[in-house]
């Protein structure tokens, strides 16, 4: 896979071989605050925080604008930013064309004039922006993440939250100390269905979790793949040092920048854009924050298009609590996915004793359950037939209510629409950082699991992957 073990552990840190300190290599100036902690990004903006008051206007500014902020978040922030009272008022991004497109696109989505920024210290400089929507490469979330934070403003902030766990304590220090808030991008956790599947398996009926089998198979030679930009960008269009924020400087490279969920550590691909929705799940519903270890494979399979992140990968997980030693609390995972074969599609089934929980068709059922028959056959043990009723997922939706005044079961109006209540409240979101922090230490366990060829675990105390 083009990774060597001690090339991953420089890029993604291992407690158990080196303890790598956080290098911040600030999109904004540095100052003297900056150079002497290098796990602090201090702007030039720092402390902003204007009290928002009941009828104010919230001011927002768009860090990076991507296909996903045009294509679906601008959206869901339009549809309830007028009874919000919020605005979009600044847009920035380092390559030129986008900057450029951002500020017309939102100026004719709102209505009002939103002005274009080089980058984000300018942004933060010259706006009186109360909260950003960041949607920039995967592996600089964080970093814009805490860059916000720092400068006195909440985020929304596309997952995966980080692709290593020196970005990740980072962002997580960041938020804890700054108490801003913090959405991540997990909109699952506002769907009408995974809210009625989490109470559901909350309440007991379901039974504990014995295994999940969940999958993402689609057959696209051409995702993530942009030719056209590829072939059209040219270094001085964009800020490369910038692109680059906290990660070894490399020369210019147009595919990385444009295609940066195939090349690693840009992105890890498909743990980083894809299981990161589902085993985000799986930690909401069982209340466990991350796994006791994984075990991964795969590799570029099909599409060997100088891609470095695999097309093929499975991995396999182990949950359950913390040092306790009754194996029967604990539960499996087997996450698998591919670009050559869409068979199977997207697939989320949680198994108990007695049947499954199927997020696909929105169905709990007694499939697999404990039979009579076989339960009968030892009754020195005690045993009973198990078979979950039948129960509708969909129903149970329809009863939920994920805001007060919308009806939708968008996900992501929902969601966005959550974080913009919770700016005005000052509340807890339903995705905070924790949920993002959660989620990012299972992708990178993946990850070093996947590259590396060893099952990992988590030291708890240490807060970083260990190799076995």
């Amino acid at each position: 896979m083009g990774t060597t073990r001690r090339d991953f552990i420089k890029k993604a840190g291992v407690a158990a071989i080196a303890a790598a300190g956080v290098s911040a290599l600030s999109a904004c100036k540095p100052t003297a605050k900056a150079k002497a902690d290098p796990e602090v990004i201090v702007t030039d903006a720092m402390h902003y925080d204007r009290i928002v008051g009941a009828n104010d206007r919230v001011l927002v500014g768009v860090i990076g604008f991507s296909g996903r902020f045009r294509g679906s978040l601008s959206r869901a922030f339009a549809e309830h930013s007028k009874e919000l009272n919020m605005e979009f008022v600044g847009v920035s991004d380092i390559w030129n064309e986008r900057r450029e497109l951002g500020a017309e696109y939102l100026t004719k989505l709102q209505g009002r004039d939103v002005v274009p920024y080089r980058n984000n210290e300018e942004l933060y400089e010259k706006s009186k922006t109360d909260a950003v929507i960041i949607s920039t490469p995967d592996f600089a979330h964080a970093y814009h993440a805490t860059e916000a934070a720092r400068s006195g403003r909440d985020a929304y902030v596309e997952k995966p939250l980080a692709e290593s766990m020196e970005d990740a304590r980072m962002i997580l220090k960041a938020a804890k100390e700054t108490k801003k808030i913090i959405q991540i991008g997990s909109q699952r956790r506002s769907g009408r269905n995974y809210i009625a599947a989490a109470e559901y398996i909350k309440s007991g009926k379901f039974g504990q979790i014995k295994m999940v089998d969940m999958t993402w198979n689609v057959n696209q030679p051409d995702r993530w793949r942009h030719p056209d930009l590829v072939g059209r960008l040219k270094e001085g269009d964009v800020d490369w040092n910038r692109f680059l924020v906290n990660k070894k400087k490399i020369s210019f490279n147009p595919r990385i920048y444009i295609e940066y969920r195939l090349f690693w550590p840009y992105s890890s691909g498909i743990p980083g854009q894809w299981m990161s929705h589902q085993i985000d799940t799986v930690h909401w519903f069982s209340g466990l924050n991350h796994p006791l270890s994984v075990s991964a494979n795969g590799g570029i399979y099909m599409w060997n298009d100088g891609r470095e992140n695999p097309d093929t990968m499975t991995a396999v997980f182990e949950y359950g609590p913390e040092n306790d030693p009754d194996p029967t609390k604990k539960f499996q995972v087997v996450y698998s996915s591919r670009f050559s074969n869409s068979s199977g599609g997207v697939k989320e089934i949680y198994y108990s004793n007695g049947g499954e929980l199927n997020l696909s068709t929105n169905m709990v059922t007694p499939a697999g359950g404990l039979t009579k028959k076989h339960a009968d056959r030892f009754p020195e043990f005690g045993l009973h037939e198990n078979m979950l009723p039948k129960f509708s997922l969909a129903e149970a939706a329809a009863k939920v209510v994920t805001s007060a005044n919308t009806g939708r079961d968008n996900m992501t109006s929902s969601h966005m629409r959550n974080w913009m209540e919770c700016v005005r409240s000052r509340k807890q979101t339903r995705a905070s950082v924790e949920v993002g922090y959660n989620h990012s230490v299972a992708n990178i366990m993946t990850t070093a699991a996947l590259r590396l060829g060893k099952k990992v675990t988590f030291d708890e105390k240490k807060q970083d992957i260990v190799l076995s």
